[in-house]
């Protein structure tokens, strides 16, 4: 019994060894590749950027656990890392989902401007943050967040230091970034508002990208046609919620989109909204 029992313990590590084995061949065929998913989250925003590098860069998690569904949908079922987490600003729809994702997966490294907001959950995940002591980045100006030699986060917005600064608009406190793999940009724009809009206008930054993410979940404080002309994506994403009590996306920016002839999907019609580029062309997958 004890030989027979040996045989099976060593036949059942050979087949491991070799699903392991598997498992890294076919995930290294896929590392020039970057995908990004703008999740289905309801009505808010949730990003899941998986770099050519191996990292995954989390921007948001939306109001409820339902970015646990996406997470796990795109990640194999043995990574439980998010090397970075962002949050773009504290309102409840980009917050409180990371509450469960901190609870859940090992997170190595956050960055947020550390405005000040009075939002209980904003204010539990800041205990979280502390307790878990995760090391922290607060974004106070612009710069690079380099993933490999040709992809990296562009953080554009803000300016300046928001840090334990009271904000009139929370919306107008959002990081704004651009993700760049070689010949490929995403813009990340948050919740920003049309001034924040013409402050980056002004500033004469290059906010030209392939593809757009729609600030604000389409409301009609944000994406005016300056900004779209200035950015002349490709494709844009609006990630809102179905028949949410707002009226997003607003009709007159759908208005715009097509007036514009902009292709464009939305995570309330279309679900879950992924990406996949080579550097040189994007794929909708």
């Amino acid at each position: 019994m004890p030989n027979k029992l040996s045989q099976i313990l060593i036949w059942i590590g050979l087949l491991a060894g070799l699903l392991l084995i598997y498992l890294y061949w076919f995930n290294s065929d896929k590392s020039s590749l970057l995908k990004v998913s703008f999740l289905d989250v309801g009505q808010g925003d949730s990003i899941l950027i998986k770099s050519p590098y191996g990292q995954n860069i989390l921007i948001d998690g939306g109001p409820d656990d339902s970015v646990i569904y996406g997470l796990s949908k795109n990640l194999p079922w043995w990574d439980h890392t998010i090397d970075l987490m962002i949050l773009t600003h504290p309102h409840d729809d980009h917050v409180s989902g990371l509450l469960d994702v901190i609870k859940r997966y090992n997170v190595k490294k956050i960055a947020y401007t550390g405005v000040v907001h009075s939002s209980p959950n904003y204010l539990a995940w800041l205990k979280l943050v502390q307790s878990k002591k995760i090391p922290i980045v607060i974004i106070s100006q612009p710069r690079k967040i380099v993933l490999g030699n040709d992809c990296y986060l562009d953080v554009l917005y803000p300016f300046d230091s928001l840090l334990n600064k009271d904000v009139e608009n929370i919306n107008n406190s959002s990081i704004v970034a651009k993700l760049v793999y070689k010949n490929v940009k995403f813009l990340l724009t948050g919740d920003i508002e049309k001034p924040i809009e013409e402050k980056l206008i002004a500033s004469d930054i290059d906010l030209s990208a392939h593809i757009l993410k729609f600030a604000h979940h389409g409301s009609d404080t944000s994406c005016t046609e300056d900004f779209l002309k200035k950015v002349n994506p490709d494709i844009a994403v609006i990630s809102v919620g179905k028949d949410n009590k707002f009226g997003h996306p607003n009709g007159r920016i759908i208005n715009r989109l097509e007036r514009f002839g902009k292709r464009f999907f939305r995570t309330d019609l279309n679900g879950e909204v992924d990406f996949v580029s080579d550097g040189a062309r994007v794929y909708k997958e």
